[in-house]
């Protein structure tokens, strides 16, 4: 049995598992159909996908070691993740004005989400999420054994990190649909997407206010 596997991947499932923008995502979008979830999902395993090939050719490593090129990919993630939590908020805006036109119609996060665009949302999110590079770069050698060739073995870390993202958004988007009769009622719908945007929107600021991350 390969100790250090197994510990990489509870290590790595924590990691995949932890709340934070990719989550939020994924649960706005589920809620507007099971294929938006499903799709969102997908994207934020390519995002992770980048991240760790990137991490396994030591191309992370020369984003690293230059503040101007990381500060621009911190930057641009954070737009994306504001902007994300501003059309949230603004989504809610415009349902409470149409809910008297349309009483019977359970609103969701957005009007339901076409494929490609999920995909693109959770792709971007993840693919532009700046503590990735560091973090990848720094886990994938910690558990490469002594005396094994790195490149096999870091690849089969980097697969196993997408296989985990990939089944656990994808069950995550799964819930919310199933969950998804009570979850759209009006006033729960706009409570999780009025927390969905304020969410975003703070993680947002965070990255486009804060200090260079290291």
């Amino acid at each position: 049995m390969d100790a250090q596997l197994i510990a990489f991947t509870g290590v790595a499932a924590g990691m995949v598992a932890l709340p934070g923008a990719d989550f939020t995502v994924v649960v706005r979008n589920a809620l507007a159909s099971r294929t938006a979830g499903l799709a969102t999902a997908l994207g934020v395993a390519g995002g992770l996908l980048v991240h760790t090939a990137l991490a396994v050719a030591g191309l992370a490593a020369v984003l690293v070691t230059m503040p101007v090129l990381f500060r621009t990919v911190q930057l641009l993630g954070g737009a994306y993740v504001l902007y994300l939590g501003i059309s949230a908020l603004y989504a809610i805006r415009r349902r409470v004005s149409e809910e008297g036109r349309t009483p019977d119609r359970a609103p969701g996060p957005e009007e339901p989400e076409r494929f490609g665009r999920a995909l693109r949302q959770g792709f971007l999110t993840n693919a532009l999420n700046p503590k990735a590079p560091v973090l990848f770069l720094s886990l994938l050698p910690q558990f490469v054994p002594d005396g094994q060739p790195p490149l096999p073995r870091t690849l089969l870390l980097a697969a196993l990190v997408v296989a985990l993202a990939l089944v656990w958004f994808s069950a995550l988007a799964l819930l919310v649909d199933r969950l998804g009769r009570w979850l759209r009622r009006p006033r729960t719908a706009r409570a999780i997407e009025g927390g969905s945007g304020v969410a975003l929107t703070g993680l947002g600021l965070a990255l486009v206010t804060g200090p260079l991350l290291s």
